[in-house]
């Protein structure tokens, strides 16, 4: 019995559904392409270190306290420090900083409009 329940149970750690883990991926993917910098801790990060970092945030998040939506990986994850509460940060170019919370909101926003045209649904 207790072999089956291993086998037929998902374990604590599971990871997001998959159109979930495309999305977190490609939220991911975005941030280390941007070549943006990235406040958190004091300081600023270029765009792989602030990958780096929101990745290994993902995986403890998933493990612990589960992620199932791109939408939790941003809130609980990818927007501020845990340890000190601070929002995170993040400027390209030459423009103003902004919430990192905000801006992968609106990437999100546009890579689903991208995605279900190029899927055909209404």
């Amino acid at each position: 019995c207790i072999a089956l329940e291993l086998v037929c149970r998902p374990p604590a750690f599971a990871q997001p559904f998959n159109s979930a883990q495309v999305e977190i991926n490609y939220l991911l993917d975005y941030v280390e392409l941007s070549g943006c910098e990235f406040h958190r801790t004091g300081r600023w990060h270029d765009s792989l270190q602030a990958r780096q970092h929101l990745r290994t945030k993902f995986e403890y998040f998933a493990a612990r306290k589960g992620i199932e939506t791109a939408e939790e990986f941003i809130d609980k994850a990818a927007s501020k420090s845990s340890l000190s509460g601070h929002s995170y940060e993040v400027r390209c170019g030459d423009c103003t900083s902004i919430a990192t919370g905000a801006w992968l909101s609106a990437v999100l926003a546009r890579y689903r409009v991208v995605a279900k045209r190029a899927s055909g649904t209404p």
